[in-house]
């Protein structure tokens, strides 16, 4: 449901209608989400789990707060006694480096230049953007493809430059940071939890 929300009355009506208006534009993210695009993304994984490989999950401000929820969630919730658990770790994290990299040369490389240190042909790449432009994950995801690393992001709006440097785009078409940070994370609750519940067959 696209649109702006419009204040009907003053207070804490105000603050129920927009609750409201959140929430429908919630669902109708929900009903829209195209699952054929997560299922992908869930097979990248499956594979990457079968075959030992790392997963590097990455994003900026709110999404790199969502990077590493994931990198927990990949690695620690996803698990099972008895099943080797998937190798993930978010290039958010490293503040050391990042701070280093950007005083000594620039932002844009905070996480190409860790890809170049780590990154091994058959990794799994995921890049977590609302706007999907922003220069140092489009130098990273042009990086990962030329090292024939897997590739996937989780988008919000148009999907952005990212869209079409991915193997598996999965894009929130919302035009609101909240929507699209909400169902970033809950997507990755369904793989989180997809990946956990199949282990235990």
């Amino acid at each position: 449901m696209p649109g702006r929300f419009r204040p009907a009355g003053p207070g804490g009506q105000d603050l129920r209608s927009f609750a409201r208006w959140y929430r429908s534009q919630e669902v109708a993210q929900w009903e829209a989400l195209d699952l054929d695009a997560v299922a992908r993304l869930a097979d990248l994984l499956l594979e990457a789990e079968r075959r030992g490989r790392h997963v590097f999950v990455m994003g900026n401000g709110g999404s790199a707060a969502t990077a590493a929820s994931i990198a927990v969630d990949f690695s620690k919730t996803a698990s099972r006694p008895g099943h080797r658990p998937l190798k993930c770790l978010s290039l958010s994290e490293n503040t050391a480096f990042i701070t280093a990299m950007s005083n000594d040369h620039t932002f844009d490389d905070i996480f190409v230049q860790q890809l170049k240190n780590l990154l091994e042909p058959g990794d799994v790449v995921i890049f977590i953007s609302g706007s999907g432009n922003s220069v140092n994950l489009i130098k990273a995801a042009m990086f990962a493809r030329a090292k024939r690393a897997k590739t996937a992001a989780l988008l919000g709006f148009d999907g952005g430059k990212l869209k079409a440097l991915v193997d598996v785009p999965v894009i929130v078409p919302s035009e609101h940071y909240g929507v699209v940070e909400d169902l970033h994370l809950s997507i990755s609750h369904i793989l989180t939890f997809f990946l956990h519940q199949r282990r235990g067959r």
